[in-house]
């Protein structure tokens, strides 16, 4: 097999952990319908080390317990420990969670009707979320009063991964058939 080396290279990269050569071995030889041999992947698996051992690249294979992991070098630490430390500021809490989800899907929504579905004041919580850039002014209500209306921001959306709000899954989907009580009947 002529390009094994990528589809070994887009194996250990997908993988969140370390992937073990015999993982390795099961994923192709299901694609592949073919037997590959644990040297054959081992031999692979050193070129392409060999490969990112070159410093033009950032990342190198390593061997971790008994599999594969592309890391970054130790060169960029410095820098990857600040994206780290960025992005763990960004991490949102429970109430925060559920608040992005009351928003996502009643938008546009008053701070009023978040707290009447959630119980409890958010008014810190909408701040936050407002200040991480999540949610944004979507204008203000006709209602008494002119309350300001909360939607999602387009930072909402690379927070999530996801490109239109049509992608959130829909409530019935999140619904289990367990949650349900007694007998169902069509």
């Amino acid at each position: 097999m002529e390009n094994m080396d990528q589809y070994l290279e887009a194996l250990i990269f997908a993988s969140e952990q370390s992937i073990r050569v015999e993982e390795l071995q099961y994923c192709l030889q299901s694609v592949f319908n073919e037997d590959f041999s644990a040297e054959t992947i081992n031999t692979s698996i050193n070129a392409i080390k060999e490969k990112y051992a070159d410093s033009r690249f950032a990342i190198e294979l390593i061997k971790t317990g008994n599999g594969y992991q592309f890391l970054t070098k130790k060169d960029y630490h410095l820098a990857i420990n600040q994206l780290q430390l960025q992005r763990s500021k960004k991490k949102l809490s429970q109430a925060a969670i559920e608040t992005m989800a009351i928003i996502a899907y009643r938008q546009p929504i008053t701070k009023v009707e978040i707290e009447q579905i959630r119980g409890v004041n958010c008014d810190y919580t909408v701040q936050k979320l407002l200040e991480k850039e999540l949610i944004s002014i979507a204008g203000k209500s006709d209602s008494v009063g002119k309350p300001i209306l909360y939607g999602t921001s387009p930072l909402f959306m690379d927070y999530f991964g996801i490109n239109d709000i049509k992608e959130l899954p829909q409530i019935k989907e999140l619904i289990a058939d367990s949650d349900s009580i007694g007998e169902q009947t069509e």
